[in-house]
């Protein structure tokens, strides 16, 4: 997944390239092309939009991530929770709040992801690392007090 999910997002944004004012939320599924995207002024109202076209298409959270182009706050963690998805990734970073919901619930966090890099806020176990990215990943990649998984 790495910086791809989060590419593919923004190239995906139709309204934000016209208007410049839109936030979008995506579901990637490995192994498929597109991502489902929903863009809304809200970023709340935008995950809410996503999480109605998955409900709408039958399609279970629990087999994708969701990413975002905004920061995650508990608000997000608690919408990822009742989708059924195990994963939220940010361009931006997740509020304290955010990361401890998220350590109760399970999910992983990664915020903060550009490119290839990325910062891994809760349950780093929930990210699978190819034996290439393994090489590349260092402690920098997780917050202080996390184990590399």
């Amino acid at each position: 997944m790495r910086g791809r999910s989060v590419e593919s997002l923004g190239e995906a944004q139709v309204l934000n390239r016209l208007t410049r004012a839109t936030h979008a939320a995506g579901f990637f599924r490995p192994g498929h092309k597109d991502m489902i995207l929903r863009e809304d002024v809200g970023r709340h109202n935008a995950l809410d939009k996503l999480a109605g076209a998955l409900a709408s298409q039958g399609i279970s959270g629990q087999i994708g991530a969701i990413i975002l182009t905004s920061r995650i706050s508990i608000e997000m963690v608690q919408k990822a929770v009742a989708i059924g998805v195990g994963i939220i990734v940010a361009i931006s970073a997740p509020t304290a709040l955010a990361i401890r919901a998220a350590e109760v619930s399970g999910l992983t966090l990664i915020g903060i992801a550009r490119e290839s890099d990325f910062e891994i806020f809760s349950h780093p176990a929930g990210v699978l690392f190819s034996a290439a990215d393994q090489d590349d990943f260092d402690e920098r990649h997780l917050r202080e007090g996390l184990s590399s998984p």
